[in-house]
């Protein structure tokens, strides 16, 4: 068995590029919640120098001057599209390792010949031909080989998206060519370390005295060594572990004042973060809600307040007025709240329910709420985000996100099918 890793290139940008196909071969970027920031870019707009990561409002006029295209993050449309794309890995490999929205480890066997190549591009056709994603597949011994590869695949001109670094009669020329800081595992800090030690490649960190990198990295340096030697060490998670906790925070599009407005944001907030726990399969036993002015203010002010559910819940109408009662608690008035959030914690499997020993437990009351939550859970995922809505979050809240460039949800919304008229 080997290793691959499946990555898809720009992976925002050409989801949006996937459902509007007036954006190909045009430079285009994606920017980050409240149209901050650059945070996809594709290959075109890469061309004209524009960074990674550079605020919105510095590079504006140099995007108009270029004639590139600008779409808000829409975070529906790639979980709906990585989910296709993970999907669709499935059907293609032994084991699936979901590492991120866009990446994916797969153990795969290597044929009689050892070639890989013929698997890789037929996978690579398939993804493009249903989702119009490109893709570039780095393969390995191990995860860490995998990961270089996957960078040589992107960044050799001529492998067409697919590097096999195990079996390639060049191994260590094309470890000496990749950079000590872009091997996976190795941060900023680490870099430094290392070239001042003269270990500026891959390679010399693979050959590196093993004591110095334990010394500095513990057991850890020495797995990533014996890694990038191709011994296996770092495990392969066949399941994803169940996550514990669970987020939503967002910035507002501009800082609000009011007891009404913040009790609107956390509202929404404890609604999403419920319908993230049921389609985990998980319970809370603890919510935390947050808020906070502006890092740069004199007058910093930030503050959480928690409650323990008793028993354990993923029930919108629960975990809303649970907010909503401590809500109150994080408030100070006359101050600008720039940010807001809600926080599931003490998760576990919504199959065990655990009671209190005074508690009253009523069955059908219990399944009536679950198919409830159900129904609204599959109304919204057909028809479109807030189909269905708690009025606590309000009818036209000011507060909200700024996606001035926002795409429509084709794959996730009923509505937003594009019509084609013949």
């Amino acid at each position: 068995m080997t290793i691959a890793l499946i990555d898809g290139n720009n992976f925002y940008a050409a989801c949006e590029q996937s459902i509007d196909p007036s954006l190909v071969d045009q430079p285009l970027v994606v920017l980050s919640n409240n149209d901050g920031c650059i945070i996809s870019r594709n290959a075109e707009a890469k061309a004209f120098g524009i960074p990674m990561g550079a605020p919105f409002f510095k590079v504006r006029t140099k995007l108009k001057q270029y004639g590139v295209k600008i779409r808000s993050s829409n975070y529906a449309l790639y979980g709906d599209m990585s989910e296709r794309f993970m999907n669709l890995i499935k059907n293609y490999c032994e084991e699936l390792e979901i590492y991120s929205i866009d990446e994916a480890f797969v153990n795969i066997k290597r044929p009689m010949n050892c070639n890989l190549h013929p698997w890789a591009k037929e996978l690579r056709t398939h993804i493009y031909q249903n989702l119009s994603l490109p893709i570039a597949i780095g393969i390995g011994a191990t995860k860490t080989q995998a990961k270089l590869a996957n960078y040589l695949a992107k960044k050799v001109a001529d492998t067409a998206g697919i590097f096999d670094l195990e079996i390639s009669k060049h191994q260590e020329d094309w470890l000496e060519s990749i950079a000590v800081e872009n091997v996976w595992g190795i941060g900023h800090k680490m870099a430094q370390w290392c070239r001042l030690r003269g270990i500026n490649n891959a390679l010399q960190l693979r050959d590196a005295p093993s004591h110095e990198l334990k010394a500095k990295l513990g057991i850890t340096g020495i797995r990533l060594q014996n890694e990038l030697k191709g011994v296996r060490c770092i495990p392969f998670a066949k399941y994803n572990k169940a996550k514990k906790e669970t987020c939503v925070s967002r910035s507002f599009n501009k800082p609000i004042t009011t007891m009404d407005e913040l009790r609107q944001a956390i509202s929404s907030y404890a609604v999403r973060a419920s319908e993230k726990l049921r389609k985990q399969n998980q319970v809370a036993g603890i919510i935390t809600i947050f808020t906070r002015t502006s890092l740069h203010k004199a007058t910093f002010y930030s503050k959480s307040a928690s409650k323990r559910l008793k028993p354990h819940s993923n029930d919108t109408s629960i975990l809303l007025n649970a907010s909503l009662a401590l809500t109150p608690e994080i408030f100070k008035q006359n101050l600008p709240l720039i940010k807001a959030g809600v926080i599931m914690q003490d998760l576990q499997e919504d199959k065990y329910l655990q009671l209190h020993l005074f508690e009253t437990y009523n069955s059908q009351s219990t399944i009536q709420r679950k198919v409830l939550m159900q129904t609204i859970d599959n109304l919204n995922q057909r028809y479109g985000s807030n189909t269905v809505r708690w009025t606590a979050y309000g009818t036209s809240p000011t507060w909200s996100m700024r996606r001035k460039y926002l795409s429509p949800s084709a794959t996730t919304r009923l509505t937003d099918i594009p019509i084609v008229i013949s």
